[in-house]
């Protein structure tokens, strides 16, 4: 594996893009200083996935964006990928060549591709464990990093010398595995408390689940009982009935035996009636003309009276005339009184209303002027907090410009310890432990901070759990009672249905002709399922039609002998037909004034709907019938009219003409008129419960899941607190160990003095413009105050202003409203104007026409006197042929007074037979009684066991029991008592707790399982760490010893003699040990690595590196001017050193040194041809420059 290409854009100083294409061997990049050849080494550890802007020479990630020069724009994206050849699988991937490409925009986003397919970070690291590339591996050594290796952190050193045993793999396993163990540990300190709070709520439930299960078992068997008894009352009806049925048979035959005896007497009746018509005919002859006569008398009499009486009608409509003209004088003046009542209490409120109408400009003008006043202090409100704004910028300028001193201040500190190399090693490690110190306690402040921010927000996602509790359990319940009654209404629904479908609560004869209606043509239906009202009339309506409601309407009268035979022939009962082709609308009655009543509702034809077929049928039945809003003024109104109305009330209420009130209570709430009322509103409310049932379903469901996913995070929260703890923890013993270190090295500082007070006056002068800018920051804090300050105050006062802005509204709205009722009142007013301006019209045409009446009644009376003594003349004559009549009728009326003595005996047959056809009647009716009410009790019985139990008569039969059904329905209700005292007995019963005590079993034994699991994965775990620090043990041990004796061989042969050796710090674990290195170049015995020259320095280091390379060769290697600072002969030993390990590695070295340029094999020239910008130039061009 090699590789074979990096491409650069946007990336620090590479504004274009530039590939550069590498072979086997050494390649060499060269070019002036600051030309942007270390850029490539950056590109290179940054496309790899290093996280540290700092190791990049950067502040932030952002700066590997090309920034831009004085001609060109900054670019808005950084991108490096490189290209490897691996044909010799040497990555664990199954691809010839293997790309890796990383991407950063200047808004923040990354992204990493892997053979242009996205990936992640951890995937690049995984590919590249255990080859030394990588930000852990030593492939890629740059500017400084050599002398790092000697004098850098102990726990950096000890990652080179990882990834060179091949443990680095190992390690991260490790550390995958133990936060694994922290997480299966939190979980099996979790999934215990759940076990615990589980083990608390099992045994209740069960004990509660057993109380419910007894209360079911007992509710199931009383209604197996009262089941079962309603099977017996059932069969008692049928019996009871079938004997009523068996005597009204009997009765009916005697009836019918009475009706024949009844029609032999008539026809001996009719024989005498024949002998006696021909006597009545002779007397009718003689009356006839004795009625003649006497008519002609009376005739002439009542002539006579009625000239009398229209003389006395005369006079007394003269008397009339005149009283009625003076009460119409009366009603005039009172006219006019209440119209000028009318029009004076017009005027004022019109005055009212104008007075309103100017109140509501005024405070219209005013709203607009608050307005006006909200807007302007709203804009200064604004203009302030852009002002405080505006502020806070400069503040954060002026921290920034502080961060910059602190930052120079710490610069000043590195300088000096640089400058101060000649200083014993006691200096450099002081500055390297307050350091340390330093960035321990930050790494220690920033956990704490972390643990307790962890701990906020595990404290507010169990706020959250806790909210989502509380609404689910609100929600549940909810639902729970919608679905409860959704159930109840449901089984309401069904049974109105059934009672519709079946024709419940109408006669028997009813029901069996409703049967035939598919059988028979004709049948349009009982009048209750023809027409339709407001339910607030439906009482009314009911009580006007009485029995009438069951009356059944058919299409024509054949229709109806049809039916009639029908239940003459099956003995059904008796019922009334409508035929519609005798159905004629009642036009006598005029109720015109009637309506004009208070309290009248009005007829109550007009208050039904129906089709128009029906309408005359509908005029029929109610035509007659006023509907009256109570029952005071229906009484009224029957006294005024003379009892002559039929009136009902809403609340069912009947007065009948002639005075008769019916009313009282119902007997049930239904009725059969608005039974398909309710059916329609049951199927409305089912719908919205069904509804709000699927709403609710899906609130909960949201609310499990909201609940579920906080739970979720809680752990996942509590687990990364955990990990915070142990981390401060550990901090906290580093910090511990820096401070006691510290404590040792502080007498060797002492003699530091000199060169300090140098160091600080500089350190002074910060502090100085430091003070300065704290200053600046003070003002600013203080102008601040004051601009929050007047923000406050125009806050307040545009608060204020919105305040009264809603007062005036609101008082806008009464204004408003006032004036809308003078306009209602002054509307009411004329109305009532008009009214009387016609009532005065009318009385006037009224008067005019007594007063023409009065002058004609003279005349007309001398008339009538006259023509009475005619008459009375007339009638004298007539008086002596009428006495001559009289004694013949006489001789005809004894003959007829001997055929009547026949008659009478006739009379008292016909009455003792009509008698006894009377008292058969009275037993029809009595036995047709007994039948309805039992019809009724098995009606209501049938009505509670269906909303009981949701069962019919034929659903209950499944539930016969032949045991039962041998015991008397006395014993079925005893022990149904005896099983409801122990219903009693047993208290407040949950039912829920049955499936409760299911739920909470079941997820007591997922959570024992999932215990015994996480015991046994934890076991497991430990077990894996186990091995693997056994592993890694062995494995660093070996290669560690054989890293030691090659950096011994490598050092002796690039130092020409001499000792390299190794050491592990005994007292330390292996695997967390401190790595010192030891250098002797010949002829030295050195106690201090700080006692070596910068280029023994770096030669040791290139030694150590050169023994890795040996014993675990990279793929490649990128070498950042490693060798500057060596000396030419040094340069060269190194470059044949170089040359010898290119066998096996690529190396890409970036060097300004000739001894490196000769052994390269090819050469990249970076130049700035642009100011700012790095371009790759020709590398023949360059080879020609480098040959003598």
């Amino acid at each position: 594996m090699y590789l074979k290409s990096i491409e650069v854009q946007g990336f620090k100083s590479f504004a274009n893009k530039i590939r550069f294409d590498f072979q086997h061997g050494i390649t060499g990049i060269v070019g002036p200083n600051g030309s942007g050849k270390s850029n490539v080494g950056d590109a290179v550890r940054w496309v790899l996935g290093e996280q540290s802007a700092r190791s990049l020479r950067g502040g932030n990630m952002q700066d590997v964006i090309f920034a831009g020069t004085e001609l060109r724009k900054p670019q808005g994206f950084a991108y490096v990928a490189i290209t490897m050849d691996n044909r010799d699988r040497a990555l664990s991937i199954d691809y010839d060549e293997v790309k890796v490409s990383r991407r950063l925009y200047r808004s923040g986003e990354s992204e990493y591709m892997l053979n242009e397919s996205p990936c992640r970070l951890k995937d690049i690291n995984e590919l590249f464990f255990d080859t030394g590339i990588g930000q852990e591996g030593y492939s890629i050594i740059g500017q400084g990093q050599v002398e790092q290796i000697l004098s850098g952190k102990a726990e950096e050193r000890r990652e080179l010398f990882d990834e060179a045993a091949g443990i680095t793999k190992y390690r991260k396993r490790k550390a995958l595995s133990e936060k694994r163990l922290e997480s299966e540990q939190a979980n099996l300190l979790r999934v215990g408390d759940i076990l615990s709070e589980l083990e608390k709520q099992v045994e209740p439930l069960r004990r509660q689940s057993e109380s419910a299960k007894t209360y079911l078992r007992l509710k199931e068997e009383i209604k197996g009982l009262d089941l079962n008894l309603f099977l017996l009352e059932c069969a008692a009806f049928r019996r009871d009935l079938e004997a009523l049925l068996s005597k009204e048979t009997i009765l009916e035959e005697d009836r019918t035996e009475a009706l024949a005896s009844l029609e032999a007497l008539k026809s001996e009746y009719e024989e005498l009636e024949k002998a006696i018509g021909s006597l009545d005919a002779s007397l009718e002859e003689k009356r006839g003309i004795l009625a003649a006569l006497m008519e002609a008398g009376g005739k002439r009499q009542g002539e006579i009276r009625v000239l009398e009486e229209q003389i006395h009608t005369e006079q007394a409509n003269g008397e009339h005339i005149a009283a009625r003209l003076q009460s119409i004088e009366q009603e005039k003046r009172e006219k006019e009184a209440e119209l000028v009542r009318l029009n004076r209490q017009k005027e004022e409120t019109e005055e009212a209303l104008s007075l309103g109408k100017s109140h509501v400009e005024e405070r219209k003008k005013k709203l607009v002027s608050s307005e006006e006043a909200i807007m302007l202090l709203d804009r200064d409100v604004r203009s302030l907090k852009q002002s405080a704004m505006d502020l806070m910028n400069e503040k954060a300028e002026i921290s920034a410009r502080g961060e910059r001193f602190k930052t120079l201040s710490e610069q000043l500190q590195v300088r000096a310890s640089e400058a101060a190399q000649r200083i014993l090693r006691a200096k450099t490690e002081e500055d390297a432990i307050n350091e340390s110190l330093r960035r321990e306690n930050a790494k220690k402040a920033e956990l704490y901070e972390k643990r307790e921010e962890e701990k906020r927000r595990r404290l507010s996602e169990q706020e959250k759990a806790s909210e989502h509790e509380r609404a689910l359990s609100g929600i549940t319940a909810s639902l729970h009672e919608i679905q409860t009654r959704y159930q109840a209404e449901s089984a309401r629904l069904e049974s109105l249905k059934n009672l519709s479908e079946r024709y419940d609560g109408y006669g028997n004869s009813i029901r069996r002709v409703m049967e035939t209606r598919g059988r028979i043509r004709g049948i349009h239906g009982v009048v209750a399922d023809l027409i339709s009202t407001d339910q607030k009339y439906e009482t009314a309506i009911e009580t006007a039609l009485g029995g009438k409601i069951q009356n059944i309407v058919t299409d024509s009268e054949e229709t109806a002998k049809q039916l009639i035979a029908y239940l003459k022939k099956n003995r059904y009962g008796r019922a009334t037909f409508l035929p519609l082709t005798s159905a004629k609308e009642n036009k006598v009655w005029d109720p015109g004034a009637v309506l004009r009543e208070p309290g009248v509702i009005g007829i109550a034809a007009d208050l039904v709907t129906t089709e128009p077929q029906y309408e005359a049928l509908v005029r029929g039945l109610l035509g007659r019938d006023l509907v009256v809003s109570d029952i005071d003024r229906a009484v009224f109104l029957e006294r005024k009219y003379h009892y002559s109305l039929r009136i009902v009330t809403p609340d069912g209420e009947l007065l009948n003409p002639g005075g008769s009130i019916s009313g009282g209570a119902f007997r049930n709430s239904s009725n059969l008129l608005g039974r398909k009322r309710e059916i329609e509103e049951l199927e409305a409310t089912l719908n919205r419960l069904l509804k709000r049932s699927e709403a609710a379903e899906a609130e909960r469901s949201a609310l499990s899941r909201a609940l579920a996913e906080s739970k979720e995070a809680i752990e996942g929260i509590r687990a990364e607190e955990q990990r915070c703890l142990l981390q401060w923890n550990t901090q906290e013993m580093a910090v511990q160990r820096l401070a006691e270190k510290k404590a040792e090295l502080a007498a060797q500082l002492q003699d530091l003095t000199d060169e300090r007070g140098r160091l600080f006056a500089q350190l002074e002068e910060i502090k100085e413009s430091s003070g300065a800018l704290r200053f600046d920051g003070e003002d600013l804090d203080q102008r601040r105050a004051e601009l929050e300050t007047h923000l406050a105050s125009a806050s307040e006062q545009l608060e204020a202003e919105r305040k009264q802005r809603d007062a005036l509204a609101a008082s806008l709205s009464e204004v408003r409203l006032s004036a809308n009722s003078a306009e209602q009142q002054i509307h009411f007013i004329e109305e009532n104007r008009n009214r009387i301006l016609a009532e005065q019209l009318r009385l006037q045409n009224e008067e005019e026409m007594l007063r023409a009446g009065a002058d004609d009644a003279s005349g007309r009376i001398a008339e009538k006197h006259a023509a009475i003594q005619l008459r009375q003349g007339e009638a004298e004559r007539e008086r002596g042929e009428r006495e001559a009549l009289e004694q013949e009728l006489s001789k005809l009326i004894h003959e007829k007074e001997a055929r009547a003595g026949e008659q009478k005996q006739y009379f008292s047959r016909r009455d003792e037979i009509a008698e006894r056809e009377s008292a058969l009647d009275r037993d029809l009716f009595r036995i047709r009684a007994q039948k309805e009410k039992i019809e009724e009790h098995r009606t209501n019985r049938a009505r509670f066991i269906l909303s009981e139990y949701n069962l019919t008569e034929e659903g209950a039969v499944q539930y016969r029991s032949d045991a039962l059904q041998s015991q008397t329905t006395a014993g079925i209700r005893q022990t149904m008592e005896q099983k409801n005292s122990q219903v009693r007995a047993l208290g407040s019963v949950n039912v829920g707790a049955i499936e409760d005590y299911k739920q909470v079993s079941q997820r007591y034994s997922f959570m024992k399982l999932q215990y015994e699991d996480l015991k046994q994965a934890e076991a497991s775990l430990l077990s894996v760490i186990a091995e693997l620090d056994q592993g890694m043990r062995k494995q660093f041990k070996e290669q560690f010893a054989r890293i030691g004796k090659e950096f011994n061989r490598v050092f002796r042969e690039l130092f020409g003699g001499g000792r390299g050796e190794l050491r592990l710090d005994q007292e330390a674990d292996l695997l967390d040990a401190s790595i010192s290195i030891i250098a002797e170049p010949p002829g030295k015995k050195l106690q201090n690595m700080m006692q070596l020259s910068g280029g023994e320095k770096a030669l040791t280091a290139i030694s150590l590196l050169f023994a890795i390379q040996n014993l675990k060769p990279s793929p490649f290697a990128l070498l950042d001017e490693i060798e500057a600072a060596l000396d030419d002969s040094n340069v060269d030993r190194y470059a044949q050193y170089l040359r010898k390990l290119s066998d096996h590695t690529q190396f890409i070295v970036i060097t300004h040194r000739r001894g490196t340029m000769v052994a390269s094999d090819r050469l990249y020239g970076i130049t700035m041809q642009e100011k700012g910008v790095s371009t790759l130039v020709s590398v023949n061009l360059i080879e020609d420059k480098l040959d003598p």
